[in-house]
């Protein structure tokens, strides 16, 4: 009997070699149960596999150019999916033609994705959705044409908890380029963006890290949003040991979900960092050099919705509070960049330009102070008097530091932008 089972369990064993060409092992050195690998040509096959994985296997996709319409992976356990290099395993969605993303992974605890490129899908390149233990490391996000027709987010775990993205790159996205939303605990680090409406976003996301990581040529470097309607409440993120500069480029987010008052279309040409409506944030010995619109926004969610107090509830706060920024190296180029004179927040940081330098011939020629503050506190929903009553906390050396923007009576005779710190400066 021992034998009869041998040679079904061989026969077994070869017919599912013989259809997905692949060398299955009962384990890896990972402690994966399955082991598959494929190569190009095998597309058909690698779809039906994915819809059809068990828990714990790895997949290598061996290197080559993979042409798919989509991917999707959905509610499994302790799932592998490898190529042998961004440079050398490519997966090619250009032809998609249904879906909203290139890879859909949904409900996967202990997910990992690695050492591939994607590119060029209709919709978002990866959409990681409510999973757990999430680990996105070498891979390359891209789409060829940095405009409008390109997907929203090229690297999107949202609805997750304890994600790792880290050695990756993006460019292209409509909206950002590296955007974890509505996650518990999440570091990124030693990634790149560029040419992304966002190079990173962070949305309403809790206990996040972001470090050691290089954003540029992006509209906007590193945006810490808190919006409304949505299903938690963002903060506790710290940001160090970046390098966030030269994002200059157009504002080419979509009209509609991307570009309306919620959407990264709010972002400015030339801005390093903007924190709106955002709690519990650190940013700290990081180099923000020539963005040249704002190195670093605090803005609240009534300078973008006229509306927001209707919207508190548990999972929004539209005033950012316990803010500290200290230790940075903050440098800017001498003009605001073009696109910026186009854009509707743009248009609104030259005022404040214009407004500081016609108060005194020591601001002639100067730049907008390095620290845009919006100027809205909890005073407006309280009717208070405090000064500072959010905890803003800036540490920074130098001149030309920041800017209480008054925003809020900038279309008054009483508007008056003041560059006074002292209550704002850390204790």
């Amino acid at each position: 009997m021992r034998s009869i089972y041998a040679i079904a369990f061989f026969v077994a064993m070869s017919a599912v070699c013989l259809f997905y060409s692949c060398k299955p092992s009962i384990a890896d050195k990972d402690g994966y149960k399955t082991v598959i690998s494929f190569e190009p040509g095998d597309e058909s096959k690698i779809v039906e596999t994915l819809l059809a994985l068990e828990d714990s296997t790895s997949v290598l996709l061996k290197q080559g150019l993979y042409h798919f319409d989509n991917l999707s992976i959905a509610q499994l356990k302790h799932i592998l999916i490898k190529g042998e290099g961004h440079d050398k395993t490519i997966l090619d969605f250009s032809g998609q033609s249904q879906g909203g993303e290139g890879i859909r992974v949904t409900d996967v605890k202990g997910f990992t994705i690695a050492d591939m490129a994607i590119r060029d899908s209709k919709g978002d390149l990866i959409k990681i959705n409510n999973s757990r233990d999430v680990v996105v490391r070498n891979l390359h996000a891209t789409w060829k044409t940095a405009d409008s027709s390109s997907g929203g987010y090229a690297i999107y775990p949202v609805m997750c908890k304890n994600v790792l993205i880290e050695n990756c790159y993006a460019e292209g996205s409509s909206d950002a380029g590296i955007y974890v939303g509505q996650t518990d605990s999440a570091i990124v680090r030693n990634c790149k963006a560029a040419k992304n409406v966002a190079g990173c976003e962070i949305e309403n996301t809790t206990n996040a890290l972001v470090y050691d990581n290089e954003f540029y040529n992006n509209t906007a470097g590193f945006l810490i949003f808190d919006l409304p309607g949505l299903s938690q409440r963002g903060g506790h993120i710290k940001a160090y040991n970046n390098y966030f500069h030269d994002n200059n480029f157009r504002n080419f987010a979509k009209s509609g979900s991307f570009g309306t008052a919620w959407g990264v279309g709010n972002a400015s040409p030339g801005s390093g960092v903007i924190i709106l409506a955002a709690s519990h944030i650190e940013l700290y010995d990081n180099r923000i050099i020539n963005n040249n619109s704002s190195c670093i926004s605090i803005a609240s969610g009534f300078a973008v919705d006229d509306k927001a107090a209707e919207k508190i509830n548990d999972h929004y706060f539209p005033v950012p509070q316990h803010i500290k920024i200290y230790n940075n190296t903050l440098e800017m180029g001498n003009e605001f960049p073009a696109p910026a004179y186009e854009h509707h927040i743009g248009k609104l940081l030259v005022a404040i330009e214009q407004k500081l330098n016609a108060g005194g011939a020591q601001r002639t020629n100067k730049r907008i102070p390095f620290i845009m503050y919006d100027g809205v506190s909890t005073n407006i929903l309280n009717k208070g008097t405090a000064v500072n009553p959010d905890s803003i906390c800036i540490q920074q050396t130098g001149s030309n530091v920041f800017v209480n923007a008054d925003m809020l009576n900038m279309s008054k005779s009483s508007w008056h932008p003041t560059m006074e710190i002292a209550p704002y400066s850390c204790k």
